[in-house]
C-alpha cells in the first residue's frame, strides 16, 4: 500500500529533495488527512535508503510504531542509533517480500519515490492513496516512472481537505 503526497505536476520532493512545499496550504488544525488511520492498518513499512535518511533527519521522536525495513543496495549497516528501529534488507523485491512475509508482516506501507516506482514496475502495489497539494514544482523527484505495461486501478474514494487538497484512494484491478 502506498500513502503519499504529490505536487500537481507529480513530484514528491522539490529540486533539492525538500518537503517544505507540503505545508504550502495552511493547516491550522494540523489535520493528518487520514494518515493515522492508514498507518494503523499496516503491519510494517518498506522504504528506500533516501526516505530513511530523510526520516532520520526529522525533528522529534522516531515516527513509527511498526517495524521498518530499509531497502538499500549501497548501505551495509544502518546507523547505530536506528538499529533497534529499522532493519536493512537486500535482494530482489520478491526475495525481500518473502523475508518480510515470513516474519508475519503482510500489510505493507511502501514509501519512497524509487521504492514505489520499483514496486509498481513489478506490479506489487495493491493500493495507492495519493494526496495532491495544489502547487507545481516544475522539477524534483517524480512519483511515477516508465512502466513495461499498463496497470489499471479503480477509484475507491476521493476526499477534499482544507477546501484545496485532493486525496484519491485507488485499488489495483486484477
Amino acid at each position: 500500500m502506498v500513502f503519499i503526497a504529490t505536487s500537481l505536476d507529480g513530484f514528491i520532493a522539490d529540486r533539492n529533495g525538500g518537503l517544505d512545499w507540503l505545508n504550502s496550504v495552511p493547516n491550522p488544525g494540523q489535520l493528518d488527512m487520514g494518515y493515522k488511520k492508514f498507518v494503523e492498518q499496516v503491519d510494517a513499512l518498506v522504504m528506500g535508503r533516501n526516505t530513511f535518511e530523510t526520516v532520520c533527519g526529522f525533528d522529534g521522536d522516531w515516527p513509527y510504531n511498526q517495524p521498518v525495513f530499509v531497502l538499500s543496495g549501497t548501505l551495509n549497516t544502518l546507523p547505530e542509533e536506528y538499529r533497534d528501529k529499522a532493519e536493512l534488507v537486500k535482494g530482489s523485491l520478491t526475495e525481500v517480500l518473502e523475508k518480510i512475509h515470513n516474519k508475519g508482516y503482510n500489510r505493507l506501507y511502501i514509501d519512497g519515490g524509487l521504492t514505489i516506482q520499483n514496486f509498481l514496475k513489478e506490479d506489487l502495489v495493491d493500493e495507492l492513496t495519493i494526496t495532491t497539494i495544489p502547487i507545481m514544482l516544475g522539477v524534483g523527484s517524480p512519483l511515477f516512472s516508465k512502466l513495461a505495461k499498463d496497470l489499471e486501478f479503480s477509484l475507491v474514494e476521493s476526499k477534499v481537505f482544507l477546501n484545496q487538497i485532493v486525496q484519491n484512494h485507488y485499488r489495483r484491478k486484477k
